[in-house]
């Protein structure tokens, strides 16, 4: 890969930032308390977007990171994550705050543009060859969009991003043998011999959830229970799985037996506590298995600790896709040569972009000389000729109009393909 920090000079990016948390630097637990609800989003976001004064601000959060990408003017100096964190997350404590400090990820321009290639490509990601982190963060900058948190540039981003980490599964093995969550979670319920007519508890009814319940599905689970805090959602996918749909707040009456609870939902607390785990248990002493696949965790720890009950979270399952890292590793070099690649086009495709801004203006200042020309300097010569010439010169004018605002923009791009070639 080229030197990105010599590269930064001669490009256009420098108001690109990223300030990250991941697995790499903190556990699961700590990345879930960053996590920030959808419908939170909608009110705190856009309130922070203003206050730091960015242009731009995108949030991207997954089971394994938490991250922001933001365009801003502004310097990124040693006490802006400070600022950062202070302002977005008022409820650290201080210990919290300098932990995170400690061990987040900030980056700047190319080395931005870089990181949010790798994360998409999967080669960041805590399982190698994921394809889901395409998805993600495709619905997190829809997300973000309709929040009214991005603009035309992470749009361009987002768009080359998914483009460039499309690429990277179509021409490379990064993703042979793939080994999703839900591929990982369900690999384990072979592994205990979980009976295909256990009563399952699914709780939530979003994405992961919605996958892993139709894969428990097509192999031969049918007894399902779908709770919900929008009882439509659970109505929906309880309809797909042949189940009974309720509303989360009925799981307190629930009082059927149960043998797998799989929950993965968005709140930023504990779903089930150990007193709910208790109340829905009853007096039933059968072993159960508590599929948690939610970041932070749905399921107090203490149901473990005190239950007969097997515990499956996503930190157990990273341990699993471990055994794949090194078939998959071999692919890294391929991956890191399109990600090279992609960035020598952004840089392409965000300098013809500045172009075509810079040049908004150029067609009404071109109808401002040649209404100029026409109702002042040549006034009084155009009314001496006559209807044909008159109607002769409008069209050599008109014509004269179209190339003087193409023009600029082609030979604009011209030069920008010739010195890439360079």
């Amino acid at each position: 890969m080229q030197d990105l920090e010599n590269n930064s000079a001669k490009n256009s990016l420098k108001k690109l930032h990223i300030i990250a948390f991941t697995h790499n630097n903190f556990s699961l637990s700590k990345i879930g308390k960053l996590h920030i609800e959808e419908e939170n989003q909608k009110h705190s976001l856009p309130a922070f977007k203003s206050k730091m004064g960015f242009d731009e601000i995108m949030f991207l959060s997954t089971c394994n990171r938490v991250e922001f990408i933001f365009v801003t003017n502004k310097k990124i100096s040693a006490t802006f994550p400070n600022n950062f964190l202070t302002l977005l997350y008022p409820k650290l404590n201080i210990n919290e705050r300098e932990e995170y400090l400690s061990n987040c990820i900030v980056k700047s321009e190319l080395k931005a543009l870089d990181h949010i290639l790798r994360v998409a490509s999967s080669i960041d990601s805590m399982i190698l060859g994921e394809r889901e982190i395409i998805r993600q963060v495709r619905e997190s900058f829809e997300r973000s969009k309709e929040n009214k948190l991005t603009g035309d540039f992470i749009r361009l981003l987002i768009d080359h991003t998914i483009e460039v980490a499309k690429k990277v599964y179509t021409e490379t093995n990064i993703a042979k043998r793939p080994v999703s969550i839900v591929s990982l979670a369900y690999k384990r319920l072979k592994e205990i011999n979980a009976s295909l007519n256990s009563s399952i508890l699914i709780i939530g009814a979003g994405k992961t959830n919605t996958n892993m319940s139709k894969y428990l599905l097509k192999y031969g689970f049918k007894n399902f229970h779908v709770f919900n805090r929008t009882f439509s959602k659970a109505q929906v996918l309880a309809n797909e799985l042949n189940g009974k749909p309720y509303q989360l707040n009925e799981i307190k009456s629930f009082n059927e037996k149960f043998d797998i609870i799989i929950t993965c939902t968005g709140s930023e607390n504990h779903i089930i506590t150990h007193d709910l785990y208790k109340t829905i248990l009853k007096e039933d002493k059968s072993h159960k298995t508590i599929i948690d696949l939610a970041i932070p965790q749905d399921v107090s720890p203490e149901i473990v600790k005190n239950h007969n009950a097997s515990h499956i979270s996503i930190e157990s399952l990273q341990k699993i896709s471990n055994k794949n890292l090194k078939i998959r590793s071999k692919e890294i070099a391929l991956v890191e040569e399109i990600i090279s690649k992609g960035i020598l086009k952004f840089q392409h495709i965000n300098q013809v972009r500045e172009i075509e801004i810079a040049m908004r203006s150029v067609p009404d200042k071109v109808k401002e000389i040649k209404s100029n020309a026409i109702n002042e300097i040549f006034k009084n010569d155009l009314k001496n000729l006559d209807e044909d010439s008159r109607e002769t010169l409008d069209k050599v004018v008109n014509y004269m109009e179209k190339k003087y605002i193409s023009i600029p923009m082609l030979m604009a791009k011209d030069i920008l393909i010739k010195k890439s070639l360079k």
